[in-house]
């Protein structure tokens, strides 16, 4: 099987990763830090995360480029910070030392090329998410040569038994000309997953971020006006709306951003891209354009995201274009 090696390695990372963030969001997030506004908590689990998918990556793909949201240089100026993160670090890796686990880190930022193989991690997708002990999602892609052809999502608050919501979070994955699946984090227990198959776009629910400030929930709404949508948008943080739309918790996923000039970071959709595709979706820009991973660290050609069950893709396309200048 094509990329069954990566699959393995890229599962390990992200479960052992979902874990160390679970133990951070349960012990540092407190009412007192979302009242404060502090983020400290998202830093100590954003830079444990990104080192421990590094130091997996590196153990088995040494040349494999990685890139990824955050810069080291963080804890390089903070060593209590720094020794906080090693201390959840070594729960997952034991035996790396604090120079190792700052090199891992650092692995994020080098350089790449672009129209080749590379890795991208988003070690924590939702910050607000995972202040307010809501959905976040730990994302991982395999690009190569512009093609997502592996994604993974650790999503530890989005319960993989629907009739028990405060039961085991997922990890959603898929491979390239694969299909897509749903595992429990906690039993392993899995199943295949697929979009719905509403054909008509006045029947979807279409989800979208929490946060205005992320995405324009009026020009959202106006698309939703003009496929005749009636149902209340679906709101929730992260990559986790790439998962809802994969198996069918929602048919549509608008994300507009506010500004005309802002471009998408290219870890912040690889793994919930490739994901919806393999469940049988689809994944394009606002004027119909797949999304091309090839130009760097943004989705410099591409403006606007949208990600649907495929059957009613073109029909929400009209829908934008009716409404929204891209």
């Amino acid at each position: 099987m094509p990329y069954e090696q990566e699959l393995t390695v890229a599962l390990k990372a992200v479960e052992k990763a979902a874990t160390l963030c679970s133990q951070v969001q349960q012990k540092l997030v407190t009412s007192e830090t979302i009242i404060k506004k502090d983020k400290s908590p998202v830093t100590v689990a954003d830079l444990g995360s990104q080192a421990v998918i590094c130091l997996e990556l590196l153990k088995h793909f040494e040349n494999d480029p990685i890139v990824a949201e955050e810069d080291v240089d963080t804890l390089r100026d903070n060593q209590t910070l720094s020794s906080r993160v090693h201390e959840l670090v070594t729960t997952q890796t034991s035996g790396i030392t604090h120079t190792q686990m700052l090199e891992a880190i650092a692995l994020g930022k080098q350089k790449v090329d672009f129209t080749k193989r590379y890795w991208t991690i988003d070690p924590i997708d939702g910050t607000k998410g995972f202040l307010r002990k809501e959905h976040y999602a730990i994302a991982l892609a395999l690009i190569d040569h512009g093609q997502v052809v592996l994604g993974v999502l650790g999503c530890p608050n989005y319960a993989f038994d629907p009739d028990r919501p405060s039961g085991p979070g997922s990890i959603f994955y898929a491979v390239k000309d694969q299909s897509a699946f749903a595992r429990s984090i906690d039993t392993g227990k899995q199943r295949e997953i697929t979009t719905d198959s509403i054909n008509e776009g006045r029947q979807a629910k279409f989800c979208e971020s929490v946060e205005s400030a992320h995405a324009s929930h009026e020009e959202h709404a106006q698309i939703a006006t003009a496929l005749n949508i009636s149902t209340p948008p679906f709101r929730i943080d992260s990559q986790a709306k790439y998962a809802a739309v994969a198996q069918g918790d929602a048919s549509i996923y608008l994300r507009l951003p506010r500004s005309s000039s802002y471009r998408e970071k290219i870890w912040d959709h690889a793994a919930g891209a490739c994901i919806v595709e393999q469940a049988g979706g689809r994944v394009s820009d606002f004027s119909g354009k797949p999304l091309d991973f090839t130009c760097g660290e943004t989705l410099e050609k591409n403006t606007g995201i949208l990600a649907t069950n495929r059957i009613i893709h073109e029909q929400v396309l009209d829908a934008i274009r009716s409404r929204i200048k891209t």
